[in-house]
């Protein structure tokens, strides 16, 4: 993990590694994000070791990312539901897919398509909120935020 402590550092990308960076975590997201939703439905899609499963759950439930909700079964379970913190990392997981689909995907083809609910492939396609052109790295520049220090100089 990344050092905790941004005394000299004012990341927003190292932060959230510091959250969401851990190997498993991702997963464990993206399984939530369209089930299973239990612990050992989880544990069990995952192949993650209970004690890991069990730390990491925990770890997104103190981060405000995941929620336990009581089961309505006979057994004393929780289900594990995403916040709208946690669904905010749809498009991180999109990004992530969209890059192993191009360098890691098995000789067959990427494993999953995200079908929009207009019957079509989504696809992953970055755009300008304000004039909905594509994003690309040649068309997009570094600018100080509001929480830039002064000794912030962009790349």
């Amino acid at each position: 993990m990344l050092k905790s402590e941004y005394s000299g550092e004012n990341c927003s990308v190292a932060r959230a590694l510091e959250v969401v960076g851990e190997r498993w975590t991702l997963l464990i997201v993206r399984d939530l994000l369209t089930g299973p939703h239990r612990f050992a439905e989880l544990q069990r899609k995952l192949g993650i070791a209970k004690n890991v499963l069990t730390v990491r759950l925990q770890k997104l439930v103190d981060e405000g990312i995941v929620e336990k909700v009581p089961y309505t079964g006979a057994r004393n379970w929780n289900d594990y539901q995403l916040t709208r913190k946690g669904k905010d990392l749809f498009p991180v997981l999109s990004a992530l897919m969209a890059w192993g689909d191009r360098y890691a995907a098995p000789p067959g083809g990427p494993p999953l398509i995200f079908e929009h609910e207009c019957g079509h492939a989504a696809g992953h396609k970055m755009v300008c909120t304000y004039c909905g052109d594509d994003l690309v790295p040649r068309t997009v520049r570094v600018i100080p935020g509001p929480g830039a220090t002064a000794n912030m100089a962009p790349a």
